[in-house]
């Protein structure tokens, strides 16, 4: 984005489905001039976009101070209502990007008249409770200073209780398919007044089999050209855009390239180990290093079924998650690594892209992953939110296979040694 588009973006008309409106200053003591950052060149500030002065407020408290890249991109284009299709990882900031958005559209122009209950402004759908539970808990703080009304309605939870909440007016509604459409079969739900869909980590439901599902739900919102959508993948292949030409309208398409330079602050190391000898390494180095809460990939069930057993027996603080696990039992152990109240979480890539804690010591991939990318979804678990991070891969015979590929597609070689001494 050039410096000039920089600073003509913020400036120019939404489309006519929106009218821009001078942000309202907020009722509270709070000031704009509270939240001081001096500009930076190449970075844009949230200043930068005219943001309402509550949901400032929101992202001051968050501790946000400058834009990611895809958020710096997405906004430029989602403030004027346009569409946008955008290729981003997790980790890399496309949630806020989608939110912010959003709560500033719904703080600048009213709910319209005879907005109905259960009949959401904005509609989020993602693949897996635990996405979707996090994106309802970050559009909640983000919306902490408003008066909008964020809810979620997502499988394997209290049925009742989801549905009281659609019993009064919804702002932003976050779902997953299947739980969404029995809402709306039951009329619960009513998306015929969707102003903004969003359609998180599209590669993932199509993988997932969710697209039938989610092609009854866009139906039920109305054209294309009436609401604005957002569709983000980690992943752009021909089905995505298909599916991307079929949802948006002249929608602006917007890249954040999968690369090290995503994981600049995390240590990446390569331990050369022959397969029998990883169960010992893993534990050797779970019980000597100083890790604080780790995540140990696998690339099977079995296999994490397996470590998940051994570890136990070794005395080590270990849950599992995987496609295996209820859900119930998913969001209970995810709770518990967040918490603290587990030190490792052994996990399958269903973890991979949907893990969200800021502070996550390490990562290591006990078998590399078949998918190249799935590498960097995995090693994104740490270092986030500009922490340190550090990541450990176990090249056995197998996952020489898997090295080459991994290093062409992060365009760079991994620093391959033997395990230190005193490990195995």
């Amino acid at each position: 984005m050039s410096e000039s588009d920089k600073t003509s973006a913020p400036a120019q008309n939404r489309k006519p489905k929106r009218r821009r409106r001078k942000p309202r200053r907020s009722q509270s003591q709070w000031d704009i001039k509270q939240f001081q950052v001096p500009p930076v060149a190449g970075k844009w500030r949230f200043h930068d976009f005219d943001l309402p002065v509550p949901l400032m407020r929101a992202i001051h408290a968050l501790g946000f101070e400058y834009c990611t890249p895809i958020q710096a991109e997405a906004l430029a284009k989602t403030l004027l209502g346009g569409d946008v299709v955008g290729k981003a990882q997790t980790g890399t900031g496309k949630t806020a990007a989608f939110l912010i958005s959003i709560l500033a559209y719904f703080l600048e122009e009213k709910a319209p008249d005879g907005q109905k209950p259960g009949a959401p402004r904005a509609l989020i759908v993602a693949p897996t409770r635990e996405l979707a539970l996090q994106i309802e808990k970050d559009a909640k703080a983000l919306a902490r200073f408003t008066s909008l009304n964020v809810a979620s309605v997502v499988g394997g939870m209290d049925y009742q209780k989801q549905r009281d909440q659609l019993g009064r007016k919804v702002d932003v509604l976050v779902a997953t398919p299947g739980r969404l459409l029995d809402f709306h079969e039951k009329r619960d739900v009513d998306l015929t007044q969707t102003e903004v869909l969003v359609l998180d980590e599209a590669d993932r439901m199509l993988s997932m089999g969710f697209i039938p599902d989610v092609k009854r739900i866009v139906r039920h919102t109305p054209k294309a050209e009436e609401r604005q959508t957002f569709l983000f993948s980690a992943t752009f292949s021909q089905d995505i855009l298909n599916l991307a030409n079929q949802w948006t309208h002249d929608a602006a398409h917007v890249e954040i390239e999968v690369s090290l330079e995503n994981a600049a602050n995390i240590d990446q190391r390569v331990y050369l180990v022959s397969d029998s000898d990883k169960q010992r390494l893993l534990v050797n180095l779970l019980n000597q290093e100083n890790m604080e809460r780790v995540i140990v990939f696998g690339n099977r069930r079995d296999l994490v079924r397996n470590l998940d057993s051994e570890l136990r027996k070794a005395g080590i603080n270990v849950a599992m998650l995987s496609g295996d696990v209820p859900q119930n039992t998913r969001i209970t152990t995810l709770d518990k690594f967040r918490n603290g109240e587990v030190d490792v979480l052994v996990a399958t890539d269903v973890a991979g892209r949907g893990i969200h804690i800021d502070d996550v010591s390490h990562v290591v991939n006990y078998t590399l992953p078949e998918d190249p990318e799935d590498y960097v979804h995995r090693i994104g678990r740490t270092g986030r939110a500009g922490a340190e991070g550090v990541s450990i891969s176990f090249v056995g015979e197998e996952d020489a296979f898997a090295l080459p590929g991994i290093e062409s597609y992060i365009g760079d070689k991994l620093p391959c040694q033997h395990p230190p001494d005193g490990l195995l």
